[in-house]
């Protein structure tokens, strides 16, 4: 009985001994730095960079899609003027639609990002 507890205590002892030697202290305070000076305008070119990039696509994505709206009105207008006054088409109200979505996708765009 006493050999088997030593056998315990002995195995118990050898298998902790290395997991405490292996932890590390966790960092302190004054040991994260806090960003230089230069971190920081690197930092704020890039994010100023960043947003005139995002302008530049949000603005390019805008011409886009009011060419393809402006395009869009013009085919509706025509296939208007071709239809008799007691039937629109189908095309045509799928066309309304159609401008209706790109038209509220554009005013989303030129709200910019909230």
């Amino acid at each position: 009985m006493r050999l088997r507890l030593f056998v315990w205590i002995l195995f118990l002892c050898l298998f902790s001994l290395p997991g405490l030697a292996q932890r590390t202290p966790a960092p302190s305070s004054r040991d994260i730095a806090a960003p230089s000076p230069e971190e920081d305008e690197v930092r704020a070119r890039l994010t100023n960079e960043m947003a005139k990039k995002a302008t530049k696509e949000r603005v390019a994505a805008l011409r886009h899609d009011t060419d393809k709206l402006l395009r869009l009105s013009v085919e509706l207008k025509e296939s208007v003027d071709k239809s008799d006054e007691n039937v629109l088409s189908l095309d045509v109200i799928k066309k309304a639609e159609e401008i209706e979505k790109l038209a509220k996708s554009v005013k989303e765009k030129m709200k910019g990002p909230n």
